[in-house]
């Protein structure tokens, strides 16, 4: 029974509670949409500085003591003046244009380097992309596929071969770069060491609440590419890899056309060595060239 002294309590009691609720539920909507557009900006601001990590020199293993490089100095076609080490061999299974990945620089290789030398045979040429190590400038997709045009023309020149008989190998971000100048002007093989099918399919995985596929600049896509590629690849991808899973490998080799091996490093995370029993199988490849 309605208490006569509040005959208007009960409708008015029950809509003031209903709008305020409203106004507090659509506030806190409005705080979330802003705070979510924010990290879209900032993070598309970002984009770059968090795809690519150089390290400059001096920071790095520079003296690479016992190995017996080249240094070698280009330009890309903008001008920007790079730097790479070249390691050659007397007689050469292979002459290997060898992309490194998103971080470091490439001091940090000095020992993969002597492995290519010494156990594969191959006379190869490390380079640096735009901002790291020695290079100039700052990385960016389209920068970095032209200093490994830039890399790859220096190495045909000093190894005496034309361009299409350089072998394209990276590892990783570097592996995306690889793929991009054998589809694009063709390579005497490909090595593809733990890589990925595109960068927005990486950024998705760690960003699953963004659009990334949508709004990223960066791209490397070797997926919509790798099926214009017709020659020999050979592909690796630890089973442990915690930053880039192998199904990232595996997918990408699906899209690739035969003559294709796919090589499974057991037990191996990103960043970790490849097995020696690796590097057996890399001579024997470049062998059957």
């Amino acid at each position: 029974m309605q208490p006569e002294d509040q005959p208007d309590a009960g409708p008015d009691v029950v809509r003031r509670p209903v709008r305020g609720g409203c106004r507090t539920v659509w506030r806190w909507v409005r705080w979330v949409l802003v705070a979510y557009l924010s990290a879209m900006v900032i993070l598309m601001f970002l984009e770059e500085s968090l795809i690519f990590f150089p390290i400059r020199y001096p920071s790095g293993n520079w003296e690479a003591v016992g190995l017996d490089y080249e240094d070698a100095w280009f330009e890309a076609a903008d001008g920007t003046r790079l730097h790479g080490w070249y390691v050659p061999h007397d007689d050469p299974t292979a002459v290997v244009l060898f992309c490194h990945g998103n971080a470091g620089n490439l001091s940090h290789r000095a020992e993969l380097l002597r492995i290519l030398h010494d156990r594969v045979g191959a006379s190869v040429l490390i380079f640096d992309y735009r901002g790291y190590g020695r290079s100039d400038g700052k990385p960016n997709e389209p920068g970095v596929l032209a200093d490994a045009r830039a890399a790859r023309a220096w190495l045909a020149r000093r190894a005496g071969v034309g361009e299409t008989q350089i072998v394209m190998m990276g590892r990783s971000l570097g592996a995306a770069v690889a793929v991009d100048l054998a589809v694009e002007d063709g390579a005497r093989a490909l090595v593809l060491e733990s890589t990925f099918t595109s960068v927005p399919d990486v950024a998705a995985h760690y960003y699953p609440w963004l659009p990334v596929r949508y709004l990223m600049r960066t791209r490397l896509d070797s997926a919509a590419k790798i099926g214009r590629y017709h020659g020999p690849l050979l592909q690796s991808h630890g089973d442990a890899d915690t930053i880039l899973p192998i199904e990232y490998g595996r997918r990408l080799f699906e899209a690739a056309n035969q003559p294709k091996r796919f090589i499974t490093l057991s037990g191996c995370d990103h960043n970790d060595p490849q097995p020696f029993e690796y590097f057996d199988e890399l001579k024997s490849f470049f062998e059957e060239l």
